[in-house]
């Protein structure tokens, strides 16, 4: 299959991207996904220096890798979130400022405005990432939860983004928003409820990652089946679910990679995903972007799980047929 199989950076942003990329070509991948933050991907640098994008697009030529999409998750996060102080350890310095809301907000959806512009510099068509959300903190209905309220939300998200997808349209790039808890939209119904608050822009589709669909009930190939041209890039990520009747699969309290936690995010193939199903699925809506693999695994060195990812990939993706199997009878009839 002539999907390129890549790597999202974000994890790897301890090293610096010359060196990410030398152990990526090692470990057998086609490029990178570029995060924007780390010396990866700088989307104020790509504004301010118009050879920017050209020598990080060299250090992966460098070693024959290409780049077709680049992450803002982090900045995404802050247009749309109830600021606090959580944010600090996640936004750049630039955009926390000092803290006060409605200012990281402003500066955050000019960041994602830049972004589209710094996507168009570099020569890639998505950028992936997040849009956090101001009606997370009301997901259980207890005390109820007016109607009106969440539609505020989804109001919200109208107002504040609408002018950021115009901003990507008119550089023709488009965001893939990643369904995620903490996020707008992280299922199937509320996927469907920011297409409608969003007028169904076509600048705005999904990162489809299937690891957070999973875990939370949501079968990731109805997800690419309901929502097939909306499927702008393909994250590759692994969780293993296993309920212990005790601990609720809300409770994130618990870090990662404890065994007590119900769920825990896996090396790709050594969870429980059904990565054979999202294959035909993909193949049935016309995906022809890359698989790029994000690797989490609280149990597993991150090297060896970034290699094996890799050849896990190329072993679970194939072409659909362009026969249909029994197509000899019909021509035996003839």
């Amino acid at each position: 299959m002539s999907r390129p199989v890549t790597l999202f950076t974000g994890q790897w942003a301890d090293l610096p991207l010359a060196t990410l990329a030398e152990k990526a070509k090692a470990w057998g991948y086609d490029g990178l996904e570029l995060a924007c933050w780390g010396d990866h991907f700088e989307v104020e640098r790509a504004i301010a220096d118009l050879d920017y994008c050209d020598r990080q697009r060299g250090v992966l030529q460098q070693k024959g890798l290409g780049v077709w999409a680049i992450s803002n998750h982090l900045v995404g996060q802050a247009t749309l979130d109830v600021i606090d102080a959580r944010h600090k350890s996640i936004l750049p310095k630039a955009i926390c400022g000092d803290g006060n809301p409605a200012g990281v907000r402003e500066r955050a959806v000019q960041h994602m405005k830049d972004a589209a512009v710094a996507a168009k510099r570099l020569g890639v068509k998505v950028v992936n990432g997040f849009t956090g959300s101001s009606i997370w903190h009301l997901l259980y209905s207890f005390p109820p939860v007016p109607p009106m309220m969440v539609g505020a939300g989804f109001d919200l998200l109208h107002e504040v983004w609408m002018p950021i997808l115009d901003a990507f349209g008119d550089n023709d790039v488009r965001f893939a928003l990643e369904v995620h808890p903490t996020e707008i939209a992280y299922d199937g119904p509320t996927s469907e409820w920011a297409l409608d608050a969003l007028d169904h822009h076509d600048a705005f589709g999904f990162n489809f990652d299937p690891s957070h669909l999973k875990w939370q009930g949501v079968d990731p190939v109805i997800f690419i089946r309901a929502f097939s041209d909306r499927i702008f890039h393909v994250h590759m990520k692994d969780v293993r679910v296993k309920p212990n009747g005790w601990t609720s699969v809300l409770d994130n309290h618990i870090r990662f990679g404890i065994p007590a936690r119900p769920w825990n995010f896996a090396s790709l193939g050594h969870g429980d995903v059904d990565f054979d199903g999202i294959i035909r699925a993909l193949n049935d809506a016309g995906y022809t972007g890359p698989l790029s693999v994000e690797w989490e695994d609280s149990g597993m060195d991150r090297e060896h799980g970034a290699k094996e990812a890799c050849e896990f990939v190329r072993q679970v993706d194939f072409a659909p047929s362009g026969v249909a199997f029994d197509a000899a009878f019909d021509k035996a009839k003839q």
